[in-house]
């Protein structure tokens, strides 16, 4: 049986900088495995510009911005297998055994030293909010809906209403304007959007598009096609408002309802999962419970930016390179706990070792103007910075001195309004 140092599950963006970076810190013995037929991941299909502008200091498309990293991978001669399917990662005593499934291959068992999961993330579905209503064609996640018109050039519907203000949703809102199709609106649950200010900005403003704050989808009507939805606002308890149902005669319905990170490979191992983020516990090593198996990108936590995926990708392959090289010090465990309007905080445990500093990832539960966050221990602020705004959509990050964390206690982060 072959044993490789690192395997790399996941081709996307994640996976692709975890295996360069480890590459570069020593590690020449990596594979990565790619379900789909080629490298890139979700990059492949998302064809409009924006991407790159931490990272390369340039406006990219997903596939240039995916490029440049399968071009640094081929570079480094990095072993990759694409069409090929991890079924299930087994524990040994000191590694893993990985068994995958290709076409040529057939079943392959090899073994592992040590893995990062970068599997990425699905969108929830229509069952997975049990929308009421008809069963027409007609309804689909807004990603499948970018992956028909961008890969297959096949123009899903010709009048379109979309439900859920995510980032792919407004995406795809201004992608079937420009393709010719007719979009109604845009109806969010939350009465604030959940995607990027500036796709609000780009997507919906600029093409007159209607954004339906505090409403969702309350019926589906239609026998084989859809023919319309019925949408109605919601209060504060996100119960019906009677007398607010609004009727739109559509053929589609796309749905941009949440992304939930892929990790079906993580849970029979017994790696502790986020309740909050649905990806796994991990400590500032990006290092699961299980010693050796590290995780990055949206099979995390969800991102907003691909440059954000790729930076953490780059801190997992360095830690899983010090792993392997015995040199993570995961001595003096503090725990990370999110206080009043934090939704939840990542990595959930750091070490006080000789490292220097401490990135903390955080969203909060709702939109803030003119607060202050803290970092505390016990009555002790460790970091305070004034944030003129903070909104769920957007991931924050901060930087935590070492030298300023004095005791073992839990660090909490919260704000302050």
């Amino acid at each position: 049986m072959k044993t490789y140092d690192l395997v790399v599950i996941g081709g996307g963006s994640g996976g692709l900088s975890a295996a360069i970076s480890a590459y570069d810190e020593g590690v020449k013995n990596i594979l990565v495995l790619e379900k789909e037929a080629y490298l890139g991941g979700i990059l492949l299909q998302c064809i409009h510009n924006g991407f790159g502008l931490h990272t390369f200091k340039e406006e990219l498309t997903g596939p240039e911005y995916a490029d440049r990293f399968v071009k640094e991978l081929i570079e480094r001669e990095i072993e990759y297998k694409v069409n090929t399917f991890v079924t299930e990662i087994k524990k040994n005593d000191e590694d893993f055994t990985v068994i995958y499934s290709n076409q040529e291959e057939g079943f392959v068992l090899i073994n592992a030293k040590t893995i990062i999961t970068a599997t990425g993330c699905s969108e929830r579905t229509r069952g997975e909010i049990s929308m009421q209503g008809d069963r027409p064609s007609g309804v689909m996640t807004a990603g499948m809906a970018q992956k028909y018109l961008n890969l297959e050039g096949y123009l899903v519907g010709k009048n379109v209403f979309i439900l859920g203000s995510g980032d792919i949703g407004l995406i795809m809102a201004r992608r079937m304007v420009l393709e010719g199709a007719n979009v109604l609106g845009v109806a969010e649950l939350m009465p604030y959007s959940n995607g990027l200010n500036r796709n609000i900005v780009q997507c919906l403003e600029d093409f007159n598009i209607p954004l339906y704050l505090s409403h969702t989808v309350k019926r589906v009507i239609g026998k084989d096609r859809l023919e319309s939805v019925i949408i109605q606002q919601v209060d504060e308890n996100l119960n019906f408002i009677e007398g607010t149902e609004i009727i739109f005669n559509c053929d589609t319905l796309l749905l941009s309802v949440g992304l939930i990170p892929n990790n079906p490979l993580l849970t029979s191992l017994g790696v502790l999962m986020h309740p909050k983020t649905k990806g796994p516990l991990v400590d500032e090593y990006l290092m699961t419970n299980v010693k050796g198996i590290f995780a990055c990108g949206n099979s995390l936590h969800v991102h907003d930016l691909v440059d954000f995926v790729t930076n953490e990708g780059a801190i997992c392959g360095k830690s899983a390179a010090k792993y392997l090289k015995g040199n993570l010090n995961t001595n003096n465990i503090i725990n990370i706990n999110n206080g009043k309007g934090i939704s939840y905080v990542l990595p959930k445990t750091m070490y006080l070792n000789n490292d220097t500093t401490f990135k903390l990832n955080f969203r909060v539960n709702k939109p803030y103007k003119d607060v202050e966050l803290i970092i505390k221990q016990n009555d002790k602020i460790i970091k305070k910075l004034k944030k003129a705004y903070l909104i769920p959509a957007e991931m924050e990050s901060v930087i935590i001195l070492k030298k300023d964390v004095t005791s073992l206690d839990d660090i909490i982060v919260e704000v302050i309004e």
